[in-house]
């Protein structure tokens, strides 16, 4: 009769997208000027804006960068539509990727916002480089106080 081994493993449950994001996401209607999405930016102090169409589904990121090149061109105050200056070809994710999945589309892409949709691109939140910046010196301290 042979007695059954078992073996310890670790458990590691993976962080994922929804755990990092920041939500409700900033979401804007598409059809919004440059203007009103610079002070939306400002007023809920957030980098990047989501673009939404009709049906509230994601067609759009206004990021700081786009507001600076919008003010460079002297867009602000002429009244120039959101979708104008949006960018439409989006890196997205879903809540269930793993950060390190995030973090590789957000390096490959040189992007510091991916928005974090639903099955339907419907808007959930937003992840910014800042937040990862923020986990991550929760992290290292957390580290430092341990050793």
């Amino acid at each position: 009769m042979s007695v059954p081994v078992f073996k310890r493993s670790l458990r590691f449950t993976p962080l994922k997208a929804s755990d990092l994001m920041s939500h409700p996401a900033v979401t804007i209607d598409e059809d919004a000027t440059v203007d009103d999405v610079s002070k939306t930016m400002w007023e809920k102090g957030v980098g990047s804006v989501l673009i939404v169409n009709k049906e509230k589904k994601l067609v759009g990121i206004i990021t700081e960068r786009d507001i600076l090149y919008a003010a460079s061109h002297l867009m602000l105050g002429r009244n120039v539509k959101a979708k104008s200056i949006m960018s439409k070809n989006l890196v997205t994710a879903y809540p269930d990727d793993e950060i390190a999945s995030v973090v590789e589309k957000m390096k490959d892409f040189n992007i510091r916002h991916i928005p974090i949709v639903d099955s339907d691109r419907n808007p959930l939140g937003v992840i910014s480089s800042r937040d990862l910046l923020d986990f991550g010196i929760r992290l290292l301290s957390l580290f430092m106080r341990s050793t």
